[in-house]
């Protein structure tokens, strides 16, 4: 079923891949532009954005990765590299044409590595608040640490402990107090955005998706994509998130000519969500000067 975001006011479609339903939608015209969300996020999390880039003359894409949203949950061993194929036969099927990719979280890290290991489908990038990795490489954390997200991973993929535990996780109230963590502007908190992540939670399949992705690898490391990434790249970071801290962006800001690097002050981990004034200006006058 297709489930629309809250307040929507674009059209919502379905695509089918390797036997999965996704959904996404498309919204104006001119140079394609792709959004990739974050985790537990979905096309909803773009709603302050894909008005306003479609308004400037822009063929906005956004979709919900497998797993996510209103997309299916099979349950899969899920990966970056799964959804690396996703977005570029995503790109190749339905948008044909060399696009800018924008990405939150880990949508960032799968922008880069299509840029690396698909050039040709895209012009560009924004990266916003980039993951380093799906999960934290054991070599990030310290011993305890490192134990416990290990066990909890574990009873996380339990038949018996497993559904308890995502049951605990996605309650609103713990929705929200997430996104406090995350969020340094209160007033972005709302109740659509806590219904936004929690209503593709009681989907079947959700637990089994948390759980795969809680195991996963945490793909390719962004210092080894970057150097093969041609294109321009508009690297946006919330000064304040403490999940992609702004210590880690210093690989951004080392001296190249393809990277306009901007710290966002006072936002959290989704800047496009939080500061969408700031963010679309910055994209679009980005986009401008590359006259895309």
């Amino acid at each position: 079923m297709t489930v629309a975001p809250l307040n929507c006011s674009f059209e919502l479609r379905t695509w089918y891949w390797q036997g999965h339903h996704l959904q996404y939608t498309v919204v104006g015209n001119g140079q394609p532009i792709v959004l990739l969300h974050g985790f537990g996020a979905s096309i909803g999390h773009w709603r302050k954005n894909i008005p306003v880039l479609a308004a400037a003359g822009y063929q906005v894409f956004a979709l919900d990765l497998l797993g996510f949203g209103a997309s299916d949950k099979p349950a899969l061993d899920y990966s970056m590299e799964l959804w690396q194929g996703l977005v570029q036969d995503f790109c190749r099927e339905l948008v044909k044409a060399p696009a800018v990719l924008v990405g939150n979280s880990i949508g960032g890290l799968l922008t880069l590595m299509v840029l690396a290991n698909a050039p040709e489908l895209g012009r560009g990038g924004v990266l916003l608040n980039p993951a380093g990795g799906l999960n934290h490489r054991p070599d990030e954390l310290n011993f305890p640490l490192r134990l416990i997200l290990g066990s909890f991973a574990k009873l996380a993929s339990s038949d018996w402990v497993g559904p308890f535990l995502f049951n605990q996780v996605r309650k609103k109230h713990r929705i929200r107090n997430s996104l406090r963590q995350v969020y340094r502007n209160p007033e972005a908190i709302t109740d659509e955005l806590v219904e936004l992540l929690y209503r593709p939670s009681c989907d079947p399949g959700a637990q089994k998706v948390f759980a795969s992705i809680l195991s996963a690898p945490a793909g390719p490391r962004p210092q080894d994509l970057l150097p093969q990434v041609k294109v321009p790249l508009l690297v946006l970071w919330g000064e304040e998130d403490p999940w992609t801290p702004i210590q880690g962006s210093t690989l951004y800001q080392q001296p190249r000519d393809q990277i306009q690097f901007q710290a966002i002050p006072r936002t959290g981990h989704c800047p496009h969500d939080e500061c969408p004034d700031i963010v679309n200006q910055q994209i679009l006058t980005w986009l401008n000067y590359h006259s895309w």
